[in-house]
């Protein structure tokens, strides 16, 4: 027997399907599927889970200076007049950053290959681009979801059945973390 189930379709697809699936579980928290897919998704979370666990506080902190431009109110940036020109006013400011360790790195590398990015749009409705964010999965892996499995050795998943589904009667279930 196999170390995978094919779920009926060529490898491409399950591959994504699987990757997309994973990525909407670690970003809601909960999605509703069928019983096999569940099975297949959660040995993926899993490993995920437990290599963001694993290297959760593997960093360093360093402070450093940066240019930033000064803003005015309004939030536009200020100018002055220079030679003839208007230059943009920039101010020093000191920032402390996380410097990820080479594992912490690799498993951050692992965990953005297994995972599709995530665009969050406004609640409102419209779809402009200069509103929406992107969202860091791997960061939301480390800072969030694995700080509250810190003291859990596995089992990071539940799967809850809900019965047939309408159309097919396939088996239906509701895979959430725990």
């Amino acid at each position: 027997m196999g170390g995978y189930r094919k779920l009926g379709r060529t490898s491409s697809q399950r591959k994504a399907m699987l990757r997309n699936l994973t990525t909407n579980l670690l970003y809601h928290g909960k999605i509703r599927t069928t019983e096999t897919r569940a099975k297949e998704v959660r040995r993926q979370a899993e490993r995920l889970i437990t290599l963001a666990v694993r290297e959760r506080d593997n960093f360093t902190e360093e402070t450093v200076t940066a240019l930033v431009p000064q803003k005015d109110s309004a939030g536009n940036r200020v100018k002055r007049e220079e030679n003839g020109k208007r230059v943009t006013v920039y101010n020093n400011v000191e920032r402390k950053i996380q410097k990820d360790m080479p594992s912490r790195l690799n498993a951050r590398r692992k965990i953005l290959s297994n995972l599709y990015h995530v665009t969050e749009v406004p609640k409102d409705g419209r779809k402009k681009r200069s509103m929406s964010k992107s969202i860091d999965m791997a960061a939301k892996l480390f800072n969030e979801i694995a700080p509250r499995y810190t003291n859990r050795p596995g089992g990071y998943t539940r799967i809850i059945k809900i019965g047939p589904r309408r159309g097919d009667a396939a088996e239906e279930v509701i895979i959430e973390l725990v």
